[in-house]
């Protein structure tokens, strides 16, 4: 299992070409598997390689060009397949608490949602670089690694991304021969499979199938999914210089929408983690997803490479619950019991994305000054179908304390405030982008992006309607790095991103929406990144992000709306990746953050704290290998208190949970896995999504996996 295939080419072109003479001691695997660096190979040769590692040594996502971490002005964390395998991690939530500065949210039991740096989102994930603000529950399954970027940077990636963005890197042929079948169960009577199945096809062309069936259960009461994705890719050269890489993927997603629990005088309500508050038969979530994907790269020659890259999306997503709607009720006289309200409703959103970039990247000297230059554009058209209906419950809508699982009848019709539509969204942008290496000790990145963003909606409620908007969005960074040694940066970095006033998910306009200027984030950051001994990254951050151009009732005229809203967000985030040896690898993190609103909003008034933003949070997970046989693993998550909502009426209390694992070997090409999750069965409520959608944490959890190289 420790034999790793490489291209001949591939080591050939990391030796030769500009784009990747800054990796510095960056692994072969490394060169190869960067998303952006599409030029392997022919001649597979086979290498003696280390175990796969933590984190990464480059990365083009940041910069879209290949760039040593070090070297990215910017705070950002990498989750590679292999922390994701030794930790079990199955999904972007459970990663999430191993990134410094991120929360997850529950997303309404039906989507992935965080909140970073104080900045909440269902919309700021994105794949190979290329938008993914879809509302669904992705899988692990086939990527590579996810890395985490915190800090706005439109520049790269667009609109949004206030807080910071999370993307998925996928997995593609390597045009060499790998295969590795997993098989999982836990001790609720889960179980997954899984498979990475990488063929040569000819020396130059390979395919590569990764997939998935998971079934699913919980500590929850009535609550399970039950998902299965395949993705084959199909990679291959042509000349020397082309290589170009086709994808499609099916993914479906079927579970129950929990909604979690309610609260009792501005706690969560404890001793109720296990029990399902409303009708778990009335509370699902499908998402059916189709994605196909074309990457070419091409090298020009004399220093330029020419990227491009479509992809083209198809998701079909409904959810439907019957969920608590309030705190905890006391008994009155006509309800001789403590109880909860249930509310209802069910919501459709299907949605089309087509996006394609492209690069042209220049590795040159200009002045006798090394620099690389991008030149860029990119188009893309999203339409969106939104409806929601809400659900009246017959018979009453309060259940008692005493028995909330409930079967019962609901009327699902809608009401005036229901969204109701279709949505149209189009973009086209252009960016330039200059790394300029001005001595060994100084560079500077600097980078402007100018879009178009335009958004029609066509309103069908009454006599339907149709509103528009047209923003014109101009998105700087800036950013200097000082290297007195080969082995450490410091850096100063600004930049700049926007949102359009229609919500992160452009779901509808009204005669407010349509005409007010967009949200505006800046950030302003120092940091460094050092690598204490060869293959570890030590990093820190200090960072103030502003948010302006947030609404508020006009305080003359509480029927209009104006932008004097504001919100601040101030921290320091330390990070610990990679290997401190051969035989003992790290991911550990610490953040110490307030995000506050500063200017009265309409969601709260001045000093509001932001939710799901704790004071202090700390993540650890090490593995150490024993012997070539035996490994074993060890976490920690712990987070201090945090508000459930902007409310700030309701408290997450603070928890420290411990996890660990151990591997073994039980002949060569086969590995036992057994994980323990909260080891000793801490109690906590680590997110929510209001004041009475709660999410309690899981009791002690086992996982065990067996996985066969072949």
């Amino acid at each position: 299992m420790n034999l790793h295939t490489y291209s001949l080419a591939a080591i050939l072109m990391a030796s030769a070409s500009p784009a990747l003479a800054d990796t510095g001691s960056a692994t072969v695997a490394e060169a190869t598997s960067d998303s952006a660096n599409l030029s392997d190979s022919q001649e597979p040769i086979v290498v003696d390689g280390d175990r796969p590692e933590y984190g990464a040594k480059a990365t083009s996502t940041a910069t879209k060009t290949h760039t040593d971490i070090k070297n990215v002005p910017q705070s950002m964390s990498v989750i590679s397949e292999k922390q994701i395998e030794d930790q079990q991690l199955r999904s972007i939530a459970d990663l999430l608490y191993f990134v410094p500065g991120a929360t997850p949210g529950t997303g309404e039991a039906n989507r992935d949602q965080f909140t970073l740096r104080g900045n909440n989102t269902t919309a700021d994930f994105f794949v190979d670089g290329i938008r993914d603000d879809v509302q669904y529950f992705r899988d692990l399954y086939n990527v590579e690694r996810v890395e985490v970027l915190r800090g706005p940077n439109a520049m790269i990636f667009g609109r949004g991304g206030g807080g910071g963005i999370i993307n998925r890197v996928i997995k593609r042929s390597s045009l060499s021969q790998f295969r590795e079948v997993a098989i999982s169960a836990d001790s609720y009577g889960g179980y997954r499979m899984t498979a990475d199945l990488d063929q040569p096809l000819a020396s130059a062309a390979g395919i590569r199938v990764n997939g998935l069936y998971e079934k699913g259960e919980s500590f929850r009461r009535h609550v399970g999914l039950e998902r299965y994705g395949i993705n084959p890719t199909i990679g291959f050269l042509v000349g020397g210089g082309t290589r170009v890489d086709l994808g499609v993927e099916h993914f479906q997603d079927r579970r129950t929408t929990d909604r979690g629990i309610p609260s009792l005088d501005g706690e969560p309500l404890e001793g109720f983690d296990r029990t399902f508050f409303g009708d778990p038969e009335l509370s699902f979530a499908k998402a059916n997803v189709n994605v196909a994907n074309v990457a070419v790269q091409h090298e020009l020659g004399e220093g330029l490479t020419l990227r491009n890259r479509t992809l083209l999306g198809d998701y079909d997503k409904f959810y439907q619950n019957v969920y608590p709607n309030s705190a905890v009720l006391p008994p009155d006289g006509s309800n001789p019991e403590a109880g909860v309200r249930l509310g209802a409703y069910n919501s459709l959103n299907d949605r089309t994305n087509i996006f394609n970039q492209t690069d042209l990247i220049w590795n040159t000297q200009l002045g006798g000054v090394d620099q690389t230059i991008v030149f860029g554009f990119e188009v893309g058209r999203q339409k969106s179908r939104n409806e929601r209906i809400s659900g009246t419950i017959v018979g009453g809508n309060r259940v008692p304390l005493s028995d909330p699982t409930v079967d019962v009848d609901v009327i699902f019709s809608p009401v005036a405030s229901d969204a109701n539509n279709r949505t149209r969204a189009t973009v086209a942008a252009f960016y330039v982008q200059d790394q300029i290496r001005f001595s060994p000790v100084f560079e500077l990145l600097a980078g402007i992006r100018f879009d178009s963003f335009k958004l029609n909606v066509d309103d069908f409620r009454g006599a339907g309607a149709e509103f528009n908007r047209t923003d014109e969005l101009i998105s700087p960074r800036l950013g200097l790095l000082f290297k007195p040694q080969t082995n450490l940066a410091f850096y100063a970095s600004y930049a700049r991103s926007y949102l359009p006033q229609s919500g992160d998910q452009f779901s509808g306009l009204d005669l407010n929406s349509e005409a007010l200027k967009p949200e505006q984030f800046d950030n302003y950051e120092i940091g460094a990144k050092w690598e204490p001994v060869e293959g570890l990254l030590a990093t820190a951050a200090i960072y103030q992000l502003d948010r302006s151009n947030t609404r508020a009732a006009d305080p003359l005229d509480p029927t209009l709306v104006v932008l004097t809203g504001a919100q601040r967000s101030r921290g320091l985030e330390l990070g610990l990746e990679r290997s401190i040896s051969h035989r003992w690898q790290i991911a550990a993190g610490y953040a110490l953050q307030k995000a506050q609103i500063t200017e009265t909003t309409a969601a709260a008034p001045e000093g509001r704290e932001v939710p799901l933003v704790p004071r202090h949070s700390f993540s650890l997970w090490n593995r150490y290998d024993v012997n070539d046989r035996l490994g074993l693993g060890l976490g920690v998550i712990a987070r201090s208190k945090s508000y459930a909502s902007i409310s700030n009426q309701v408290r997450l209390p603070a928890f420290a949970r411990i996890d660990a694992a151990a591997f073994y070997e039980l002949t060569r090409g086969v590995e036992l896995q057994l994980n323990v999750e909260n080891l000793f069965g801490a109690e906590h409520y680590p997110t929510a999504h209001n004041d009475n959608n709660i999410g309690p944490g899981g009791p002690r959890t086992a996982k065990a996996t067996l996985r066969f190289g072949f």
